[in-house]
């Protein structure tokens, strides 16, 4: 789907997701040391407002307006600090080095994603870490919900390989009510080796 598409997606409905954060991004992202944050694909921005619940910096980019906007509400709601950046995930460069990024459920084709995942691991401070949560392949024959194209899936072997260089700190299928999700959290190393 395309940013008209997402926009009239998003307009149609008071809320498309939930207003919590995804468990596995509150699971695996609690307890970080706060810094500067990317949510690339931040969508309506439940995961962003999170973050900046934590203490994050955080910088929400997604293609669609009318989703911005509802991230800017709900951050207001909170009472957080959010900046949302208008424009498509590969096109996106941030201003200077970060501590996070963030990709949950950014659904886009194999050789995007291996594209996107090298850039973004570029992007990372010493010790910043990329976190990924999305489909995974397995998930259209034996999980629930979610993109019946495999193509736009991810899959913990080729989300590791993309972000060659970075230490893996979790790497699994894990099971969301049914789901199956690739999630990964891989870490620019403090010190060569």
């Amino acid at each position: 789907m395309d940013a008209s598409g997402w926009d009239q997606r998003y307009s149609d409905e008071e809320r498309v997701w939930s207003a919590e954060p995804n468990v596995f991004v509150a699971q695996y992202l609690a307890g970080r040391t706060p810094g500067v944050a990317i949510d690339l694909g931040a969508g309506e921005g439940r995961n962003a407002v999170w973050l900046a619940q934590q203490g994050w910096e955080v910088t929400a980019v997604d293609f669609s307006a009318v989703g911005l906007a509802k991230a800017r509400a709900m951050a207001r709601e909170a009472e957080v600090e959010l900046a949302t950046v208008v424009d498509d995930v590969e096109a996106y460069e941030p201003t200077g080095p970060v501590d996070l990024v963030l990709l949950s459920y950014l659904q886009i084709p194999d050789d995007q994603q291996r594209r996107l995942l090298r850039r973004v691991a570029r992007w990372l401070n010493v010790g910043g870490a990329v976190f990924v949560v999305a489909h995974d392949k397995t998930n259209v024959e034996l999980g629930q919900g979610g993109p019946q194209d495999p193509t736009v899936c991810y899959t913990v072997e080729q989300t590791v390989s993309a972000l060659d260089g970075l230490e893996v700190h979790f790497a699994e299928v894990l099971d969301r009510d049914g789901a199956l999700d690739t999630v990964v959290l891989a870490q620019r190393p403090v010190s060569p080796g």
